[in-house]
């Protein structure tokens, strides 16, 4: 059994990632903030579907709390012998990003400066960092390889968990801190956040919700569904490996537009999908290699596009429209 400290647990992948780590004995030590990003009540009802279905909800502890709240953090680490630290807190989203910058590096990168300068204080307990593909920027690279320099993000999200990355290794140069920066790729799945494509197209057919369509739909994504993301979380979080970046995503990419018709055919409706030029923060390709995440974490990703897009299907017809389709 080991204690983890997970921040973001509230969130999509976090909650996911908790129920995980329940499910084989671990004390779970969940941080967030429930910010109005999207609705907070959603974040709450995540929590309590967790806990409500973990073998023993008590080793489920929950704090309110901001990761840039120096003393709240202190005074968890204080509490708690932490084994490692799940950093999945973060103010998501590309486009966004783009509105409050100042916001995403302050979230970002100093609230994980915060949580590397506790872990000094205290026992330096093994890190994992959820960073994305977006770091690639428009690389020629492909697919896409955990060697590339990364360096020239396209907007200030990925610039800012590149950041993070970076100041991970000041860690563990200068303290021998292990930080693993996990980078993934297009997670979708139930509880998914409400502004991901997969939610965005079913919202757009059943509830008239306007929705672009980038690029005619002519855009790849390496579509990654959140069960394989939470085996490689997870797995990083047992293994010690120094300084690491590694690819989470499924290693086969799918046409958006044939995603979007996947959705469709299970929906049994068309949605109305207003096509968009693609903004100048996104990219035409993502496409990760996995080598290396096999190779470390022994990371195999199992779930296809058709499986996952069924299951968040039934997740959405059940959770969101309360399993009406008409």
């Amino acid at each position: 059994m080991k204690k983890i400290l997970l921040t973001g647990v509230a969130g999509f992948i976090g909650s996911h990632t908790a129920a995980k780590l329940l499910g084989r004995g671990d004390v779970v030590v969940g941080v967030d903030n429930l910010n109005d990003y999207y609705d907070p009540a959603r974040k709450e009802a995540n929590v309590a579907e967790v806990r409500a279905a973990a073998p023993d909800p008590d080793k489920l502890v929950f704090h309110r709390a901001d990761i840039r709240d120096e003393e709240a953090m202190e005074a968890l680490f204080a509490e708690h012998d932490f084994d490692a630290v799940i950093h999945l807190a973060a103010m998501a989203g590309v486009r966004a990003s783009m509105e409050d910058p100042r916001l995403y590096f302050d979230v970002n990168l100093g609230g994980t400066m915060t949580l590397l300068e506790a872990a000094q204080r205290h026992g330096q307990p093994l890190f994992v960092f959820a960073s994305t593909s977006s770091v690639y920027g428009n690389t020629k690279v492909i697919p896409f390889v955990e060697s590339d320099r990364a360096d020239r993000p396209l907007a200030p999200y990925p610039a800012s968990k590149r950041a993070a990355e970076l100041l991970g290794h000041s860690y563990f140069h200068l303290y021998g801190q292990n930080f693993t920066a996990l980078r993934f790729f297009t997670v979708y799945g139930p509880r998914g956040r409400p502004d991901m494509m997969a939610y965005l197209v079913l919202d757009n057919i059943f509830r008239g919700k306007e929705v672009p369509l980038y690029n005619g739909g002519q855009m790849h994504r390496d579509w990654t569904y959140v069960d394989d993301i939470v085996a490689g979380v997870v797995a990083a979080a047992d293994r010690p490996l120094g300084y690491e970046i590694i690819n989470l995503g499924r290693g086969r990419p799918t046409l958006l537009a044939d995603f979007v018709r996947m959705i469709e055919e299970l929906a049994g409706r068309r949605s109305t999908l207003i096509d968009r030029p693609m903004p100048a923060a996104d990219v035409e390709y993502t496409y990760a290699s996995v080598d290396r995440a096999k190779e470390l974490l022994g990371y195999s990703p199992e779930v296809t596009v058709e499986r996952g897009v069924r299951t968040f299907w039934d997740w959405y017809r059940q959770a969101v429209l309360g399993g009406a389709t008409q």
